[in-house]
Parts: structure tokens; sequence; C-alpha cells
């Protein structure tokens, strides 16, 4: 009986195998068995398809360790999800090397350990030296691997939320040592202290450290260059008026208490001596220049961008994204935007909109995996709007230039449609919308976004409702970003979404006369406007300003759980662009 479980087959890996895919999820109620029989691992056949740059195994209580081999049979894998097994209490033998991974996510294991040969991978030469998001939350991990910066030295993201940790690595923050590290995520741990090192982290731009039991916020804080959002509540903390603050300030008024040296305002300068300071102060206003904020006479009104950010208090009719939980375990993340003013009807102006999302896609969305971008038609939209996730044979939408389907149908039609135009142009792997379309495989339900009448008008990854499609008279416009990796990538692509929003209307109205502009133009656009000289004589054109609607993401009860854009979103360091509060 035992060895006919062992022997059991894996449909899916014969599939991914005969049709060279790139992508494989691995979930089901039949999972449990198959791995269980395998011994709580994965099968060794897995580790035979060196194609694969997505492999996803989620929701298996079985898996108890990856098993050898994976290393050495997918070095191209760039994205690999192990989320809700029981994995642990160590990871034996180590994941890497894996040279091509970018994204790691093992929350919602088992975790208690992650020590050299039960670990992530080798700290020289660097086991993961692509990775860039780490996603270890909702495990039992005491301690994080010290060598774990020389291990992944390009992270960009480290979730280690929901965990027993008591204190950080002191080698996480030497000089140097994870200099792209822009979002810590550390929220319902143990942590007792934070080493004041902490300001050598030099992209940090998020810090969640809430729930702990912290008694103090290092000064040293205020020198992280490019931090604009911190998360200190629920510690208790010595200093009670900082206490207050951090349940009630922005980022930016706790920054500058800490600044000036917390309560009493003892000064940080005759404590670090007139030469920091100074150099402080320098660093300040270089900031401030590069924000925008000063030396306007540096740049050309002519070529300077203008975005209006319209506050919910100020907005009549703003407009409100409710939440469901059905879509927590399916694509949690979600930020929404309504930008009013675009001029999409002179000559290529909406191709080259519609390229540049593409572009986006390809690039920053990493190919749809990270994130996806939705822009709607605002006028065709009645809020407010519900983020839900619902069975495949319910789920009804009228996708982009077809008639209305069920998601399971439309799913399997566009897989069809892969498969056929792989056979036509004789390639081993497909484009464009195929690449992503078996993450959905296995899954119980489907995210999408449901307006006031109840149609579907998101379904992402996928595709948007034809009813809400952009056309050349589409002036205003709802933006959605959504992700299954975390909310500040979604903040993040909205950023850059809007700004080439912004840099393209400019370039269109300055450009009236050309009505016929190729689709790499949106690519030389920013490099355009962000030459001072260009058009030097034209006058500012008000026209060609953008407005940016607040729009407010709650929870079912109308507890608030993003607004954007807030304070710290579009804070660009483009000197070509003002955003007006």
């Amino acid at each position: 009986m035992a060895a006919s479980a062992v022997s059991e087959p894996w449909p899916e890996l014969e599939l991914a195998e005969r049709e060279r895919r790139r992508e494989l999820l691995l979930t089901g109620p039949g999972l449990d068995e198959r791995v269980r029989a395998a011994g709580g691992r994965l099968p060794p056949r897995l580790f035979t398809l060196p194609l694969l740059h997505y492999l996803e195994v989620s929701g298996c209580g079985s898996l108890r360790e990856p098993g050898p081999g994976l290393a050495q049979g997918l070095p191209q894998l760039h994205s690999l999800v192990l989320r809700r097994n029981a994995l642990g209490p160590g990871l034996s033998p180590e994941l890497g090397p894996l040279p091509a991974l970018r994204v790691l996510d093992l929350s919602g294991n088992a975790l208690e350990m992650l020590p050299p040969g039960q670990g992530l991978g080798p700290a020289e030469p660097p086991g993961l030296p692509q990775l860039q998001s780490l996603n270890l939350s909702g495990n039992r991990l005491r301690e994080l691997p010290a060598d774990l910066a020389r291990c992944a030295p390009r992270l960009q993201t480290l979730n280690v939320t929901g965990n027993c940790l008591g204190a950080f690595p002191a080698e996480f923050f030497q000089p140097g040592a994870l200099p792209l590290l822009s979002e810590l995520a550390a929220a319902d741990n143990c942590l007792q202290e934070l080493s004041p090192d902490i300001a050598h982290l030099a992209s940090l731009k998020t810090l969640d450290l809430s729930n702990n039991q912290l008694s103090e916020i290092p000064v040293e804080l205020a020198d992280c260059p490019k931090l604009k959002e911190i998360n200190f509540r629920g510690n208790k903390l010595k200093d009670k008026r900082l206490e207050k603050m951090v349940g009630s300030c922005q980022t930016r008024s706790i920054l500058e208490y800490l600044r000036v040296g917390g309560r009493g305002g003892r000064s940080r300068g005759k404590a670090d001596g007139p030469e920091k300071e100074e150099s402080r102060k320098k660093r300040r206003e270089r900031k401030k220049r590069e924000n925008g904020e000063g030396g306007e006479e540096e740049v050309e009104e002519a070529s300077r961008l203008f975005l209006r950010v319209l506050h919910v208090a100020e907005n009549p009719t703003p407009l409100t994204v409710k939440v469901s939980p059905e879509v927590k375990d399916v694509r949690p993340f979600i930020v929404g935007a309504v930008v009013r003013g675009m001029d999409l009807h002179i000559g290529n102006a909406i191709k080259r909109f519609l390229t540049s999302q593409t572009k986006l896609h390809e690039d920053l969305c990493e190919k749809r995996t990270a994130a996806t971008i939705a822009t709607h038609d605002l006028k065709a939209i009645k809020g407010p709007l519900l983020y839900t996730a619902r069975p495949p044979q319910d789920l009804k939408i009228v996708p982009l230039g077809r008639k209305e389907v069920k998601a399971k149908d439309l799913v399997r039609q566009l897989q069809m449609e892969a498969e056929e135009h792989r056979k036509q142009k004789k390639r081993q792997n497909v484009s464009g919308l195929h690449r992503y379309l078996h993450l959905l495989d296995g899954k119980e339900n489907y995210p999408c976004l449901v307006d006031a009448d109840g149609d579907v008008i998101s379904f992402p990854p996928i595709t948007n409702s034809d009813k809400t499609k952009i056309k050349k008279t589409t002036s205003d416009l709802f933006l959605e970003v959504t992700s299954a990796m975390s909310l500040q990538i979604c903040k993040d692509i909205m950023d850059t979404l809007i700004l080439k929003m912004a840099e393209m209307n400019k370039y269109t109205l300055n450009n009236k006369e050309e009505g016929s502009l190729s689709d790499t133009e949106a690519d030389v656009i920013s490099a355009h406007l962000s030459d001072s000289k260009m058009n030097p004589t034209a006058e500012r054109d008000s026209s060609s300003s953008l407005v940016v609607e607040q729009v407010r993401v709650v929870d079912m009860e109308g507890q608030l759980k993003v607004v954007y854009p807030s304070k710290t979103d579009l804070d660009f360091s483009a000197s070509h662009i003002t955003v007006l509060r």
C-alpha cells in the first residue's frame, strides 16, 4: 500500500514538463496526501523542471521540508512561494544557492530557526544574490540569521511580522550591509531594543515595529535619509509624549521630534558636534531642492509638472473601496486613486498611455507576479466599490473585447489560446497575458472588483471589464493596483504610474501639432521633461496639471485600511514635478 502511495502520479508535473511551462502552482485537497506519501517533501520529479520561473506550493499541512535537489534542479527560479505549509522547525538542507531568485515567501509556516545548514543559503558567495523580497511572517522565529545580509545583499523588502524575535542581528545595520532595503516589517514580535545603527539603512522608506516591547526609539532613526512611514504603535515607551505621538501624529512630526533629541529638546548639534549638525543641515536643504521645495529658479517653469492632491475631506463625492474578508487569502492588497485632467484624444496619446502601462506590468510588476495595474474610465463607474473574491464558476465579467463569460471559462479560453499561439509561433514559451495565467491554478476563489451596480469591473491579474475601458474621450480615470505580496509594492507602483501619466500629459499638450507619435516615445518623455532647456519660451500651461483624488480603502465595518495618496506618497525626488497638497 505504501509503495503504491509513493508512486502516485503527479499530473501537474507531467503537464508542466510536456508544455515546458515557466509557472507551476501546487495546491488543493489532494496535495496533502501525496506530499505525506513522499515523506513530507516535494516530489523529486519537481526538481527536473529547469525552465520554472515561478513555483508556489501553498496550504499543505504535510509539507515539512522542500527536500534536496531544489537549488540544483531549478536554477532559473525567480519566485518561490511556500506559504501556509508546515515547514520547520528549520530548513534542511539550505534552499540556496538560487542565483535568479527575486521573491521568496515562507510565510505561515512553523519555522523556529534558520541557522547555517538549515537556512536560506550560503553567505559566501551569496546564495541568493538577486533576492529582493523575503516574507517570513507568521512563523515562530526566535532570531534571524546573522549572515542574511551577506546571503541576500540586494534585499529590498523584509517581512518578519508575527514571530518571536527579541532583537535584530547587529550585522543588519552595519554600513553598507543592506544598501537597498526599503521596507522592514517586524510588527507583533518581542523586540526590546532598536539599535541606533539603523541609521545605516540608507534606502529605508517604511518601518513597522508596532506591537513589540520597545521602551525607546533611538534618535538616530531620524538620520535615515529616505524614511517616509513608521509605525511604533503598541509599544510602551518611556517618553510618554513620544508614545502619544506615535499613536496620533504623522511620520514627519515624529522624526522631527527625534531629530531635536526627543523630550527636553536636547540639541543633536551639541551632542554630535557642529560639523555633523552642519552636514545634516546641508543634507536636508539638498533634499528640499530635490523634492522641488526650494530652488525653483533652477528648473524652467515650462518643463515643470504639477500634481494637486484633493483630500477626502475636500471632496464632496469621494470614491471608497470596501474590502471583504474573502479576499484576504487570495490577493489581499489594493490601492486606488482618481486622476482627473488627462488628455488622451490628441494623436497617439491613448496608445502611448496603454503602452506605458504594459511596460510597467513587464518591469516593476514583474510580469504581473508582483502586482497588477487596472485603469478605468471614471464616468463608467458607480461607487462605492467592493473588492472581494468569488468562486470561479460564480464570477462573471465582460472582458475587454469579449462577451460576458464566467471566470473559469475565461481562464480556460485564454489557456487554450496561449497554447495555440505558442504552436503557431513555434515557441517554447508564450508572452503577454498568458505568462501568468497559471498563477490562478488551484485557487478556490478569484479576486474581483465590483461596482455599486453589481458589475465586475476588474478581475486581477487577468483583465478589466469592457464596461470601464479607457477611450480617447476619457479624461477622468480610476486607477487600481493589487498585489498578493505587500501594500508598499502597490503604493510604489501607483506612484510611478501617476508620475508617468503627468509626464505624458505634459508632453501631449506641449506637442499638439504632432498628430502621430511612436510607442517608444513613452520611454523618453521623462528625459525630455527633466531637461530644463526643453521649450524654454513656453508658458506654463495650467491645463496640464493633474488632480489626484484620495481614495479610501476600508473594511466591511467602515474602518480605514489605507488611504492613497497619503502624505508619504507621491514623494518624488525628481526636480521637475511639484505636488500641491
